[in-house]
């Protein structure tokens, strides 16, 4: 069984990912962007704007249950994240799993 906050850790250190809000905006409008992973408590109007960039872009979206420092401490940051761009999955198998 896949466990999905080893994919995320592993493709923070393996593979290409976009970290915060900035940047899964501009990897979706670059297209670069192959998934995005949003927590489940982030700030509603960033998952809003989030939410709607994948639907146009026809991103595969990926909610993580944890809230944002959950998930910046899995992304081994010292602040809170409330989401990731995979631009590249390096070694984890999050594309190719459903979560």
């Amino acid at each position: 069984m896949p466990d999905f906050n080893n994919d995320i850790r592993l493709a923070v250190n393996t593979g290409e990912v976009g970290i915060g809000h900035r940047d899964v905006i501009r990897s979706i409008s670059a297209s670069k962007a192959q998934a995005v992973v949003v927590a489940a408590k982030a700030r509603k109007e960033l998952i809003n704007d989030i939410y709607h960039m994948v639907s146009i872009a026809n991103v595969k979206l990926i909610k993580f249950n944890g809230n944002s420092l959950d998930l910046g401490t899995l992304c081994g940051k010292p602040y809170p994240v409330s989401s990731i761009a995979i631009i590249s999955p390096g070694n984890s198998g999050i594309l190719n799993e459903e979560y």
